[in-house]
């Protein structure tokens, strides 16, 4: 075969004039994509981990200054944070912080750990199933309809703060699907304002809700003044 004639041949299989074999759209393309060191990679390796919602205590010093330096900690670690509650424990001088997040399992181990690292926590982990939990939300509707906000009102097992010609605004409190729930079934009435406070949650039974954590005696009730009088009567007569 002359080399004219094989030049013909290679135009007829390529008649684009292009390098021989298959045309770009008919080779097999792999999934996934390269990093920045050309490797590929895997889609299924990469894809996102999964989130959970996560409650975390914490006990720290009750101090000025302690609430913005956890909220800053969130801020500067781009931390998903749903809620933030704070309140006194049973040991004075101590507050307890409880945080709903939104994170990976890692992300959940960091929330912990630098947490862990501010001067004023004193002990802080994760409160496991099952525990107590709870919220509370304000709504306040509109007043057109007040024996239908009323029975919505009673089958949650909430309270009537305040109501109006115009407004009504109620109190619901219970675990995060009865609020959701609530919340969804007084759209109807038309929500003029809601404020929500978020999950507070204790651990179930004896056993601490933060780990390490120690019952403060302060609240224990006080003796009983007729059994002290008891005791000196009962002396008295002996003697």
């Amino acid at each position: 075969m002359s080399g004219e004639d094989a030049t013909d041949d290679q135009s007829a299989q390529n008649p684009s004039g292009g390098m021989p074999g298959t045309a770009p759209d008919d080779r097999p393309h792999p999934d996934g994509r390269r990093n920045e060191q050309g490797i590929r990679i895997d889609p299924e390796a990469e894809a996102e981990p999964r989130r959970r919602t996560a409650v975390v205590s914490a006990l720290v010093e009750h101090e000025p200054g302690v609430l913005s330096r956890v909220s800053g900690l969130f801020s500067r670690r781009r931390f998903n944070i749903e809620s933030l509650t704070v309140g006194p424990t049973t040991v004075d001088g101590h507050a307890r912080i409880t945080l709903v997040v939104e994170e990976t399992e890692s992300g959940i181990d960091q929330v912990e750990k630098q947490l862990a690292k501010l001067k004023p926590v004193i002990q802080v982990g994760e409160v496991d199933d099952p525990a107590v939990r709870a919220e509370l939300v304000l709504l306040k509707v509109r007043g057109d309809r007040p024996d239908e906000v009323h029975a919505i009102t009673q089958m949650y097992e909430g309270q009537t703060l305040d109501a109006g010609p115009r407004t009504i605004t109620v109190q619901i409190t219970g675990d995060q699907q009865k609020i959701d729930d609530a919340v969804d079934a007084f759209r109807q009435f038309g929500i003029i304002e809601i404020a929500r406070t978020g999950q507070t949650a204790l651990a179930r039974g004896d056993t601490p809700t933060t780990p390490g954590e120690e019952p403060g005696h302060s609240t224990q009730p006080p003796e009983d003044p007729h059994s002290a009088e008891d005791s000196e009567t009962t002396d008295t007569t002996e003697n």
